[in-house]
Order: structure tokens, then sequence, then C-alpha cells
């Protein structure tokens, strides 16, 4: 027999609440009200709500046209929670960040159920996106209202599991086509949960529990985290012997089997790959497990600005400069190309450092205008060609692609290239991430 829920998402007919309009619940909240759902967007920041209500975006990868074509039609936003009290499907898309003390941070999940046990009167279902340690949609979301409103899941409300899986500024994969994972609390959970992801994304992975869905998606990016530090690791290493570890990685991925190339960076940055490795090692302990494998790749990860930084200073040095007498632009603040997210940017990370050690710091970002550093607002350089010839050197960190890399290599007279981004383009002036100097005639920079 079908429930009354099940048949509302089959018909359209179900009220959904997205609660958290950010990088992942923005763009599902527009799929779902593009196919005909009313959508009730909830968020607590009143500028957000301001901006969607203008028919403005605040997102790169959704434009206000996006926006203007749904809300106050299927899309309602505000940040009042009462809404929850006339909704059939809610789901869960706020941050779980990091305390101060390194430990995951559940208190955005933590005041949304608050408020659904406040609301919660009638059959419902439950969804929670935000990327979370096994157990906790359980733990948080079921065990919580089970106990406190003495209803039983699968039967009274239902809950499920389905890790959000957005890639900022890519343009092959949105909400549409990203295969989605989905565990319910459930067997009827999961059928209900199955049923509401079928009518806005092309292809669904169901497994056994909300645990395995949760697992799956910090494996996937700490799978990530390990095989950026094993590269970032074998980066510093070639440094040692003078090689290009860029060439190194080209020449080992023509292996048709058996390799998948992972490339170095100044560091890792966003909501999930610094983050996620962190819940997962947190987990492990309350079973008495230690991820010591996992636990040294982030810190190999997470000493990169430094290592960035040191590399700087002996570039620098290797032109008879100091570092903190030296002017240096750095490209690109954003944590990845292509958008305007500062979120454990690690360009954010080296542009503080070497403020630390005296030298005078600017940026470029055409996704970044300003930035807050303390009591001050950083703005963006323009990049001109009178800017680049009066700085001493030129870091390239965030290779977004709409930047002009040949007036940079035009008019710079030192570029420290951490993205390989002028692996075409020639130039004696250019030390890779690595130490290698791309001028042949030159050896790697601290041997000469």
């Amino acid at each position: 027999m079908e429930s009354m829920l099940k048949n509302s998402i089959l018909n359209k007919r179900a009220n959904i609440a997205v609660i958290g309009l950010g990088y992942v619940g923005l763009p599902i909240a527009i799929r779902l009200a593009n196919v005909d759902f009313k959508v009730f967007g909830i968020d607590i920041s009143e500028e957000k709500v301001h901006s969607l209500n203008s028919g403005k975006s605040y997102i790169v990868d959704i434009h206000d046209e996006d926006i203007d074509a749904v809300i106050n039609k299927n899309l309602y936003v505000g940040s009042d929670y009462s809404i929850l009290s006339d909704i059939d499907v809610i789901i869960i898309c706020v941050p779980t960040p990091l305390t101060e003390a390194k430990q995951p941070d559940i208190s955005y999940i933590n005041n949304v159920v608050e408020n659904i046990i406040k609301y919660l009167n009638r059959e419902v279902l439950i969804v929670l996106e935000s990327t979370t340690y096994p157990g906790s949609t359980e733990e948080l979301i079921t065990a919580a209202i089970e106990k406190r409103k003495g209803l039983t899941v699968g039967k009274d409300f239902f809950v499920c599991y389905s890790p959000e899986r957005v890639d900022p500024s890519n343009k092959k994969y949105e909400v549409k086509n990203t295969p989605k994972v989905i565990g319910g609390a459930t067997d009827r959970c999961l059928e209900i949960g199955i049923t509401l992801y079928k009518s806005f994304v092309n292809t669904i992975v169901p497994v056994s529990s909300t645990q395995v869905a949760e697992l799956a998606k910090l494996f996937e990016n700490t799978f990530r985290s390990v095989n950026i530090a094993l590269v970032n690791e074998l980066t510093q290493m070639a440094d040692r012997m003078g090689l290009n570890i860029w060439e190194v990685i080209d020449a080992a991925s023509t292996k048709p089997f058996g390799f998948m190339p992972f490339y170095p960076s100044a560091g890792v940055g966003g909501h999930c790959i610094p983050i996620d490795p962190i819940y997962l090692s947190w987990k492990a302990k309350v079973f008495n497990h230690y991820n010591r494998f996992i636990e040294l790749a982030t810190d190999i990860n997470m000493n990169m600005p430094r290592y960035v930084v040191n590399q700087i200073a002996e570039i620098l040095s290797s032109e008879n400069k100091c570092l903190n007498q030296s002017n240096i632009l750095i490209i690109g603040i954003a944590y990845k190309k292509d958008i305007d997210d500062l979120r454990e940017s690690a360009a954010l990370e080296i542009f503080h450092l070497l403020q630390e050690k005296g030298a005078e710091v600017t940026y470029h970002d055409p996704y970044v205008s300003n930035f807050k550093s303390g009591d001050k607002t950083i703005f963006s350089k323009k990049l001109t060609k009178t800017n680049l010839v009066q700085v001493d050197l030129v870091v390239i960190i965030t290779d977004h692609g709409n930047i002009d890399y040949q007036l940079i290599i035009d008019n710079s007279s030192l570029i420290y290239d951490t993205r390989n981004v002028t692996k075409n383009y020639t130039g004696n002036n250019i030390v890779l991430l690595g130490g290698y100097r791309k001028d042949n005639n030159k050896k790697a920079f601290y041997k000469e």
C-alpha cells in the first residue's frame, strides 16, 4: 500500500524544504523547483535571503536568470523555520566545519534538528546531505526525534542520508547528472528516499544503510586527500633531485592501466578535502582505531603552504633578493579555479605567511574582488603590464581559466608556477612547484 507521502512525491504535490542555501542547497532547491515541486528554501543568512528574493545569485555556478526563473513561483526563500509545519520533505544542506580544536562541529545540524522537532506534526521525509561522520544521521536525527517525539522511524517519519556531490565550477556534472548515493534508516525510508531523488536526479545508487552512505562520502574525499599528499611528497623529493615532477607525472600517465594521475598544489582547500579526513579519523578513534596513514596525508597537505613559502624565499635568494624586501603578486586567492570560494584557501594562507615574513603582498583574482584580513579589506589588483613589471615575483596559485598568462609571462621578471599553467608557454623566468626552472640552460634554482 502506497503511503500518502510517497504518493505526494510521485505526484509532485509534496512541499519540500531545503535548509541551507549555499553551494549545495541552492542548486538542489533550483533543480527541484524546475521539475515543478513547490520548494521553500531556509537560510539563517538574511543577506542570502535578500539576494535571492531580489533575483540575484551569490554563487558562480548559478546565474541571475536561474534565480529569476523560479523565485516566488516554485521557490520561496526565508529564514523562518515555522514553515516546517507545512512541509513534507526536508533536505538538510548546512555546513559541517571543524571547531578550533579540529573536532567535528555538528552544531548546524543540531540546530536544524531542534527546529524540525519543534514543528514536526505530520509524516515527513528528512534527508541529510551535509558531509559528516558515520553514524551521524542515526545519532543526531533519528534517535533524537524518536526519543523526544515518541515516534518510530520508518512508520511515523522517514530518514535518509544522501551525501552531496557538488563540484563548484564543474561544467559537465550538475545536480541532474551526478549519480546520487542514498541510504535509509529502514527499508521503507530508503524506498521513499529513492522516490524523491528519482524525480530530479538521473542515476540513484541505493546502499544498505545511512552509515554506508556516510562512509562512502568520506572515503571519496579521503582517497583524494591521500593521493594528493603522495604527489605533494614526491614533489618535494623531486625538488631535491632537480627533476620536473610535472614531466614525471605526464610520463607515468601514459601507462594505460594501474595508474591514476594526481597533481601537486600549494595546498588543499574548500570544505571537503581538508576537513573530511579529519571527520573520519575522529570517528575511527571512537572504535579505538587510529588512521595513521590518513592523518599523515592530512599533515603533508596542511604543510604545503609553508613549503611553498620556503621555496619562494629560495627563488628570491637565487636572484639576490630578500623575502622581507620583496614585492610579491599572488595570482588566484580562491581555493580552486573559476570560483569565488575562500574556504580553507591555501592561497590565502600563503598570502598571510608571506606578510608575516615581511614581504609586500598583493593579489589578483577575477572572482574575488576583495577579502577581509583582520580589520582591513584587501582588494584585488588589476592585471596590467605596469603592475606586473613592478613586482619581484609573481606566484600562480589558483589557475583560473580567464587569466591572461601570456601577459604575465611577457611582463614579469620572475614567476613561480604552482599549477603548471605555463606548461605550453616559453620563458626563462619560470620556476615550477618543486623548484624546477623551465630554462633548460639552468638546473633547479636551489643548486645554483
